[in-house]
């Protein structure tokens, strides 16, 4: 058995919340036994089966997420759903899962119900029954039995398909799998499970807020996907079930790897892998990917693989991870510069392709400017407002600033991996290719703006809308230390255009299109502060990347503090994310202000 497959299998094991469809379900890997926690409400007869982070309609449930564990050794979240409030604590003892639910909010009539419904996901075999009081699974491989600390209650008007358990929700109860157990002996389990993460947060000192936001955004985001038995981590749970199931883009996917490598080797591993494989045999990592095959086999996203993966082996250090991802990376590299070069430099783009029946894509974007704008990441970004778009070389006629920027850092990291695996004609190729874009891109830098400006192909001339991927060719060492200082001085630091209470908006602040403050119009998104503040990691610019990691600190505690948020973009002018309806609640991408905060603490400690 090869490492990854025994990593497969260490992940995808145990009492987890891995059913995407809702946070109260607790299922055990790899038998597929659920316990689906739910509440019937005898106001009007509701009855809530599945629950999501982030839902926003009037009568959704809200959920506020607390401690957890990656490994379901202890979650807790915070529910309030028709004037009634609830804690659900969960824990493991051994083999064995324990819930708890503890009300915050009392009924002001009838009490509610708290439902466990047994269940097996993903037409996994077995047999569910109940007698009495004790609900049971009966797999090939174990019999798991589900007991409650109070007699249930006979409902039947209960939205379930399997057999279930209904206790008042009124007062604290507790179900326990292996045997049954009193009150006080699950909450001691769940004082124990408690004790544990909050020993992890500890070790994290003055920074201990930072990680438990970072990290309980990504533990709650990842998931198990059945139909290729691996654990992944999409961007939020919301966007899962609104694709079907899941949803894997591939920068968002290279992110989770970053910040699950804080703490979670065996899942930045899995997420690295997993999102490289996919669609690799059209020479690219898509766009996006989701089940059933349905792809982006038009276009890719920013080349970030590399760099990630680089990261994550430089701080544990183990060659076969790299050994399994080199070639599909090295595909992916030189997939760029066949596809996406115009003028000697990199485009944006979108190709044909023809459809295969049962195996889909998207096509109404596909060789269009959309398409490229899709591919770049920044979906409506003001950057690419009226620039045409070549149907026969498929690309925007804009050599891009960022793309070249990332590219050129992509060449450098996958040497470096190339050097470690000791494959040296690689690595010379990959050297070569970097230091062919790198003085290529000094073509644009424009002298008279201080700084590197994207450049239009048809017309030769330069686009002077300004966004935080101008400040990319830091991250690939390419602006000289005097141009570095001049991006700083002239555009990072002035309030007209990127400085502020709330940085880095994704669009200079008098951009016209700044004032939308739709999505990438104007809006603060983690990714871009990320990548700048790598960036900034290159030269000696200590006052700026303190500035930076310390705003995206107090941006990212800002909603962390008042919601128990973790978005998707934030408003450029007042830092709220939950003042737009197209920036997700509980996108895990937006820990990346955490991690930030994580390096500089790291760096400043390493630079001290």
């Amino acid at each position: 058995m090869n490492s990854y497959a025994e990593l497969k299998r260490r992940l995808a094991s145990g009492w987890n919340t891995w059913n995407t469809r809702s946070v109260l379900s607790h299922v055990l890997l790899p038998e597929g036994v659920a316990i689906n926690l739910g509440f019937k409400h005898y106001a009007g007869g509701d009855y809530l089966k599945e629950a999501l982070i982030g839902r926003r309609g009037e009568h959704d449930e809200k959920i506020r997420p607390g401690q957890r564990t990656y490994d379901g050794r202890y979650t807790e979240l915070r529910i309030d759903w028709k004037g009634t409030a609830w804690t659900v604590q969960s824990a493991t003892d051994g083999d064995d899962l324990v819930l708890l639910v503890t009300p915050c909010v009392p009924p002001a009539m009838r009490s509610p119900l708290v439902v466990a419904e047994l269940g097996l996901l993903w037409n996994r075999a077995g047999t569910l029954g109940r007698d009495g009081d004790v609900l049971q699974a009966l797999t090939p491989g174990r019999s798991v039995c589900v007991y409650g600390t109070a007699a249930g209650v006979a409902e039947p008007y209960v939205w379930a398909q399997g057999p279930y358990l209904a206790l008042p929700a009124d007062r604290p109860v507790g179900f326990a799998t292996g045997h049954s157990r009193t009150l006080a002996e699950i909450e001691a389990v769940i004082a124990r499970g408690r004790a544990v993460r909050l020993a992890e947060d500890a070790a994290f000192g003055g920074l201990a807020e930072v990680r438990n936001a970072m990290q309980t955004c990504l533990a709650w985001d990842t998931i198990y996907d059945p139909l290729f038995d691996r654990v992944i981590s999409p961007v939020s749970r919301i966007w899962n079930i609104n694709w079907g199931g899941y949803v894997m883009f591939c920068w968002d996917s290279y992110f989770a790897a970053a910040m699950a490598a804080v703490d979670n080797r065996d899942l930045a591993y899995a997420n690295v892998i997993e999102v490289t494989r996919e669609g690799i045999a059209n020479g690219f990592v898509p766009n996006f990917v989701s089940p059933s095959g349905f792809q982006s086999r038009d276009r890719s996203q920013p080349p970030v693989g590399s760099l990630v993966a680089l990261q994550i082996y430089e701080r544990y250090h183990e060659t076969w991870f790299l050994q399994e991802i080199f070639g599909d990376l090295l595909t992916w590299n030189r997939w760029w510069p066949g596809h996406r070069q115009i003028d000697g430099l990199l485009a944006w783009g979108s190709h044909p392709y023809v459809p295969v029946v049962g195996n889909g894509g998207e096509t109404h974007s596909t060789n269009k400017r959309f398409g490229a704008a899709l591919e770049s990441g920044l979906d409506n970004a003001p950057m690419y407002d009226g620039v045409p778009f070549d149907v026969e070389r498929h690309v925007l006629l804009l050599q891009d600033v960022g793309l070249n920027a990332l590219y050129v850092r992509d060449c450098e990291a996958l040497a470096e991996i190339a050097t470690i695996l000791g494959r040296a004609p690689e690595a010379g190729e990959l050297r070569g290719r970097a230091d062919t874009y790198r003085r290529a891109m000094q073509q644009l830098w424009d002298e008279k703006s201080g700084i590197f400006l994207n450049r239009r192909t048809d017309t030769g001339a330069f686009d002077h809308r300004l966004s935080p991927t101008h400040f990319y060719p830091l991250l690939a060492g390419i602006a000289t230390p005097a141009q570095a200082k001049r991006m700083m001085d002239e555009h990072f630091s002035n309030p007209a255009e990127f400085w502020g209470e709330w940085i880095m908006p994704s669009c200079a602040r008098n951009d016209p299109a700044y004032p939308e403050q739709n999505y990438w119009r104007g809006r603060i998104w983690a990714p871009m502060n990320f990548l700048v503040y790598l960036g900034l990691q290159r030269y000696d610019l200590p006052r700026e990347r303190r500035a930076l990691a310390e705003k995206s600190q107090a941006l990212l505690l800002k909603e962390w503090r008042e919601h128990g948020h973790v978005h998707e973009n934030y408003c450029g002018d007042t830092g709220e994310g939950c003042n737009a309806e197209n920036s997700d609640a509980f996108y895990h991408w937006g820990g990346l202000l955490g991690l930030i905060a994580l390096l500089e603490n790291q760096h400043g400690t390493e630079t001290a």
